[in-house]
């Protein structure tokens, strides 16, 4: 039985949908300039208490992050899980998302195309 392999086109097209396309740069831009935003605010911009700044990139990844935080319960009740791992959900999150984006405007495109340009009948 021959098992379906993920050859050279199939992530070259995944790649493209998730950074060749003018909505997922824009979201991946986004969550960068966020991602520098809360890096600087925790290392250099002294709080009294915690700073909620790191919220924006978990707003950011929503709604896929919390579909990691639900497996993030796997260590426990107590526990949201290993820092690794939430820091690992945030970036599958977001490459999902930027993914999904990518598939969404292609499926608009190509809704646009598939149509005839002239109305039935004429």
């Amino acid at each position: 039985m021959n098992k379906p392999v993920m050859n050279k086109q199939h992530l070259r097209a995944l790649a493209r949908l998730t950074f060749g396309n003018p909505a997922s740069l824009i979201y991946l831009g986004v969550v960068l300039a966020t991602a520098v935003f809360v890096a600087v605010d925790t290392l250099f911009v002294p709080h009294e208490d915690a700073s909620f700044a790191g919220v924006w990139l978990f707003l950011l990844a929503a709604p896929t992050v919390f579909v990691f935080f639900v497996g993030s319960t796997l260590w426990g009740a107590d526990a949201a899980g290993p820092a690794w791992f939430l820091y690992l959900a945030l970036v599958v999150s977001v490459l999902v998302q930027a993914l999904a984006l990518g598939w969404f405007v292609r499926l608009v495109h190509r809704g646009g195309r598939s149509r005839s340009t002239h109305p039935q009948g004429a």
